[in-house]
């Protein structure tokens, strides 16, 4: 790097540095533990998981878990991009760092994969079945935590937006599961 690539290289480091100390302090001030929503945040990590633990089907549980798996790290990603660009916010967290982690981390996939679970135990259209968690997510869902304060959209976001980020999100996710899934039949000839 040279000098002036350096500098500016340190200036936004310090920029971050000097965020995440303002993050922990408004955490601290307005989302710690002696709040209501942060209770909230800690029930929508923990109920989910708890959910998920006692109902997945133990048969097919590499296949749902890296589903789950896929959609939590793509919806992590355009979280933190839709944070970052100032779309959305969550004036309250569950970790001061991980802004969304609740969300990301247990109700979106637990959801889906309950989807998706049911679809291949009943054999039925993953598609439509995604596109109504969609709707639900996006319509229902969304605008309740704004309605209690839990999520703030900004600029040109509305909630036909956030059912789109969904839809597509739980259709990527299941895009990459099935051609993980293509990719072990190839190599074992054992459908899974």
């Amino acid at each position: 790097m040279n000098d002036q690539q350096r500098s500016f290289f340190d200036r936004l480091v310090s920029i971050q540095e000097n965020y995440t100390k303002e993050a922990i302090e408004y955490w601290s001030k307005y989302s710690g533990l002696d709040t209501w929503q942060f209770w909230v945040g800690v029930l929508m990590l923990v109920i989910p998981l708890i959910v998920i633990f006692f109902s997945i089907d133990r048969k097919h549980i590499f296949i749902i878990g890296f589903f789950g798996f896929a959609v939590h790290m793509l919806f992590s990603y355009v979280d933190a991009t839709g944070i970052r660009f100032g779309l959305w916010a969550y004036p309250y967290q569950f970790l001061p760092f991980l802004p969304s982690f609740s969300l990301d981390g247990a109700i979106i996939p637990v959801a889906i994969m309950l989807v998706f679970q049911w679809t291949l135990k009943h054999n039925k259209n993953f598609y439509l079945n995604a596109t109504i968690l969609a709707v639900i997510f996006g319509f229902g869902f969304k605008p309740l935590l704004t309605a209690i304060g839990l999520f703030e959209p900004y600029k040109w976001i509305n909630f036909f937006y956030i059912f789109l980020i969904y839809w597509f999100l739980y259709i990527g996710g299941y895009l990459i599961t099935r051609l993980f899934m293509k990719l072990q039949e190839k190599r074992t000839d054992k459908p899974i």
